[in-house]
């Protein structure tokens, strides 16, 4: 090892011994199309069996972060979830399209490399790509000294997914009429927490503070967001064709994440009292800050709604039960109909 390197901050045998560590974690997450292991300068993925699957096979690619909601696991001193975060931002929007997510990477940048903290991070990685049913096929750890502060970090993933051309789901083929289905979130999931972090400390309140049900905000912040792939597959496998438009409800909340997948003659009508809020939202906007209007929160966050689809009226029970059979909570929060796009929202309380 070079000496005159680690004196400048970077140490070969941590990100070595990070390598070794993560093994086991990678191993968990293999499909039998990855080739070779991990260690290799590019990771491999055979494409014949999916392609033979499909007429005309479609990659779709996604790359996201997890915003500062590293700063809360920074602060809370727990990484082993963040991973997850990172894999659902990238599955999920992969999944909008309709296509099957089939490996991922990740890049994880440090200040200062500890093998232990790093492992702990990539570990939620592979947990998320086990939900998502995706391989760990690569990644980056890099050790950058004086880029981050002390025990700070910073991650992006990277996902590919396939999808046959003519199973594309785009929002071509939303029409008036159409029912939305909310399938619920997990609470804040990766999204708002610029605003999040602003709030609590206008109001002088700690992670460690009592937020909810006796769970610290540190704990409720640190909920991973839902990974939603093999739950909307089941659907998409049972009724694809009445499976009209999907949006992941990320930054933005419905108010910017649903037009995305509407026709621009047409409009979402959502009736809010149609779910059950998770408290956490409640929380943040009594706290003792400044005010925060019921458009700043909808406009902001998934206000319990993380994923959302535009179906056939006439399949929408049908969707529901299968999201139910997967594990899934969810429900008719809408309807499309005639308009100049955007979203209506209905049964606020003023």
């Amino acid at each position: 090892m070079s000496e005159a390197y680690a004196h400048a901050g970077v140490h070969i045998a941590q990100g070595n011994a990070a390598v070794e560590r993560m093994r086991q974690h990678v191993a968990k997450t293999m499909r039998s199309e990855v080739i070779g292991g991990i260690g290799g300068f590019g990771g491999m993925f055979s494409l014949a069996s999916a392609c033979r699957e499909r007429t005309h096979p479609v990659l779709v690619a996604g790359a996201d972060g997890v915003g500062t909601k590293l700063k809360v696991a920074v602060a809370m001193q727990r990484h082993d979830t963040i991973g997850i975060d990172c894999v659902a931002m990238c599955a999920n929007d992969v999944l909008v399209q309709g296509a099957e997510p089939l490996f991922f990477l990740d890049y994880i940048a440090v200040g200062s490399l500890d093998a232990q903290h790093v492992e702990s991070i990539v570990a939620g990685v592979a947990n998320g790509c086990v939900q998502a049913g995706c391989a760990l096929l690569g990644g980056e750890t890099a050790e950058m000294p004086g880029m981050y502060a002390d025990g700070e970090y910073d991650i992006a993933g990277f996902c590919v997914g396939i999808v046959d051309q003519a199973h594309i789901v785009d929002g071509s083929r939303v029409r008036p009429g159409d029912v939305l289905i909310g399938v619920f979130s997990a609470g804040l999931h990766s999204n708002g927490y610029a605003l999040v972090r602003h709030r609590l400390a206008q109001a002088g309140v700690s992670y460690t503070d009592v937020c909810t049900e006796n769970a610290t905000w540190g704990d409720v912040l640190l909920t991973p967001t839902r990974i939603y792939v093999r739950p909307i597959l089941d659907v998409l496998h049972a009724v694809r064709d009445d499976v009209h438009g999907m949006a992941h409800i990320t930054g933005g909340g419905l108010l910017e994440n649903v037009p995305r997948m509407l026709p621009h003659n047409t409009v979402a009508r959502i009736d809010v009292s149609s779910w059950s809020v998770p408290p956490v939202f409640a929380q943040l906007q009594a706290l003792d800050a400044p005010p925060l209007t019921d458009d700043d929160m909808y406009r902001t966050w998934n206000m319990g709604i993380g994923f959302v689809l535009a179906v056939d009226a006439q399949r929408a029970s049908d969707v529901c039960a299968i999201l139910a059979q997967s594990g899934e909570r969810a429900s008719v929060i809408g309807v499309v109909e005639e308009g100049s796009g955007g979203v209506l929202l209905e049964g606020l309380q003023r």
